[in-house]
């Protein structure tokens, strides 16, 4: 007996650590560079950042990284079966950020919407919550493709009853103390300009509301 119990304490202290972790929340950031933090050093990028401001304000979770830079929408639909079983549990929430190499190089927006909408049939079929992360088309593309492009992302939201942030770069935009220095790409403080907006967003979809 007197040695059970000391070895008893000892276990339960061991397993401390695995049940908090088994107790976070868990998000999966799937995007492209924005998401995967080009350029940033480590634990700079949108999804540290992220994880440490839902733990900050009181939210247990883990972000899981899975942004490849250069991704279209295509690739995100080609490699998203792999991610999720890459994964050893099922995400909490998935953040959907894609779309934005489609518009850059002036792919056909319906094609985008069609890759989007798999993406986000694949994630309601598994019966896993959904963010999607809008973007908006760059001025220089002209009005019509902006007109096919912009409204693609609440379109989608409401077919899947899925939650929106409407443009993942709000608040960045044209300031270029929030860039890495190419005007696309954030860099540190721009990626804690990001977190605060989606932030709510976030949250919100974790609460189940």
């Amino acid at each position: 007996m007197t040695i059970l119990r000391p070895l008893l304490a000892f276990l339960a202290l061991v397993a401390l650590p695995a049940a908090a972790q088994a107790a976070d929340k868990l998000v999966l950031a799937f995007g492209d560079s924005l998401t995967a933090g080009y350029r940033l050093p480590p634990g700079k990028g949108f999804a540290p950042q992220l994880e440490a401001a839902l733990r900050a304000s009181g939210v247990p979770a883990r972000v899981h990284n899975a942004g490849v830079s250069g991704d279209t929408t295509a690739q995100g639909k080609a490699r998203l079966a792999w991610v999720l079983a890459s994964l050893k549990a099922k995400p909490d929430l998935v953040i959907v950020e894609l779309g934005a190499n489609d518009m850059l190089r002036g792919l056909d927006p319906a094609r985008a919407e069609t890759n989007l909408d798999a993406i986000l049939a694949e994630l309601s079929k598994r019966r896993i919550r959904i963010l999607l992360a809008g973007m908006v088309a760059a001025p220089n593309l002209g009005p019509d493709y902006a007109k096919r492009f912009n409204p693609i992302y609440r379109r989608l939201a409401d077919k899947y009853r899925a939650g929106l942030y409407p443009f993942f770069l709000q608040g960045i935009v044209g300031d270029r103390s929030l860039h890495i220095g190419d005007a696309i790409h954030p860099n540190e403080q721009g990626v804690k300009v990001i977190v605060r907006g989606i932030l709510p967003h976030v949250r919100r979809q974790l609460a189940g509301r």
